[in-house]
């Protein structure tokens, strides 16, 4: 784990590049953004910042979600159809 960074040091050259490497390799094993900072005494920002200057490529807000393609299998996803009549006011209903 990276040790803390006393508040308001800069962190400049070749120790940012080294950081920002450190912090991307915890941050593609699973890591949130806000952890890192935690864990570096850094605000979300400035990982945020040092990430995006690595190269690192973000995930997308609001962790895994589910498509309708993935939910097909699962009967709870709806069909458009279904979904075109629920914006209408009106149920889907089964035949069959």
């Amino acid at each position: 784990m990276a040790q803390a960074i006393k508040k308001g040091t800069r962190v400049i050259g070749v120790d940012r590049s080294r950081l920002g490497t450190v912090l991307g390799k915890r941050y593609d094993s699973g890591e949130s953004i806000r952890s890192l900072a935690a864990s570096t005494g850094r605000s979300y920002g400035f990982v945020h910042r040092l990430l995006r200057e690595a190269g690192v490529e973000l995930r997308r807000r609001g962790g895994a979600t589910r498509t309708h393609a993935a939910l097909a299998g699962t009967g709870r996803g709806r069909t458009a159809r279904a979904t075109r009549g629920a914006a209408r006011g009106q149920h889907a209903t089964k035949t069959g």
